[in-house]
């Protein structure tokens, strides 16, 4: 008996596979999800060639619930980001921080045969998410990873409904991120590369627009209290310096496996902080779903089938760099 299940792979060369996983039972508080909707992240590139199940912004309903599950009921709408597990004994895990949870369980090194690229899956309770009511499914799924980071980027950076807040990048990250900057009352300036993405990012919510290719230096008038870094590389830091107020919080969320070079003279004269961050611990990320239904944040996507031929159609439209904001797959 037992439960089997349909998950997409990696594999070495990239390609998508169909393979099946296997629970034998529901034990402590897992529960089984029917998935309903992934979102897509650049991450799932990064892990197309590893032989894992793919996807980490799932959305789906509950089927059925281990022996131990204490609050959800078969039919409650739920979603689970990045973070499977914590040990829930370390002092990060006991200050609500368990992120930062030294035997954390992480999409990529841990639960390799759970994805949300998948028919089901098996998680513990306290690490789903219910869905508010006034949210559908496929727009909460990317807010699952996508919404989660930005939005604990904003909490650890201190962000406050009086700052001018720079977001560094129109993306999968940073259309959220003008979304949640704006709702939360801040003045809102975003740089993208050229003005093509001027028109989307005004309605958004930013209330300056820069274009950076190109410059030498950017003038913007009034300085920034906080910078949020969304794009897929890291940026030119000096060409930012000039717009950073005193005590400036700059938030770094490209993934680089480069080093990170900070001019540091100005860094000292000017005390800017540089916080580092990734997904939200789980109440930041109830915090950030229920203002997200309440405010109306969504994402912009393009959606594509829960198939092989449609996760390989929408990893292609993310790498070549058409994706507008964020893939979203749908069960069929």
């Amino acid at each position: 008996m037992g439960y089997d299940f349909t998950v997409y792979k990696g594999t070495a060369d990239g390609a998508i596979k169909q393979a099946s996983t296997h629970r034998d039972t529901l034990k402590g508080d897992d529960v089984l999800v029917r998935v309903s909707h992934s979102g897509v992240c650049y991450t799932d590139v990064h892990y197309r060639h590893a032989d894992m199940a793919l996807g980490h912004e799932g959305a789906g309903v509950v089927e059925q619930i281990g022996p131990e599950v204490k609050e959800l009921k078969k039919g409650d709408r739920v979603g689970w980001g990045y973070e499977h597990d914590c040990c829930g004994r370390c002092s990060h895990c006991l200050t609500g921080w368990e992120t930062m949870c030294p035997e954390r369980k992480m999409y990529g090194t841990d639960d390799l045969d759970q994805g949300s690229f998948a028919t089901h899956a098996v998680w513990r309770e306290a690490f789903l998410f219910k869905i508010p009511d006034n949210l559908t499914n496929e727009d909460a799924a990317p807010l699952m990873c996508g919404g989660s980071t930005v939005f604990n980027a904003m909490v650890v950076g201190g962000l406050k409904p009086t700052a001018r807040v720079g977001i560094v990048g129109i993306g999968g990250l940073g259309h959220l991120a003008i979304q949640f900057a704006a709702k939360m009352g801040c003045q809102v300036v975003v740089f993208s590369g050229t003005n093509s993405k001027k028109d989307e990012a005004m309605k958004l919510g930013a209330t300056e627009f820069y274009a950076t290719k190109g410059a030498k230096k950017l003038e913007i008038g009034k300085k920034l209290n906080n910078l949020i870094v969304s794009t897929s590389a890291q940026p030119d830091w000096e060409l930012y310096i000039s717009v950073l107020d005193a005590g400036a919080t700059i938030s770094p969320l490209s993934v680089s496996d480069d080093e990170f070079k900070f001019p540091y003279m100005p860094m000292l004269a000017q005390g800017l902080s540089i916080k580092g961050s990734i997904v939200s611990a789980r109440q930041i990320h109830r915090d950030m779903l229920e203002f997200a239904a309440f405010h109306g944040v969504k994402p912009m996507k393009m959606t594509y089938p829960m198939t092989v031929d449609g996760i390989e159609d929408c990893l292609k439209t993310l790498e070549e760099g058409k994706m507008r904001y964020r893939g979203i797959l749908v069960a069929k």
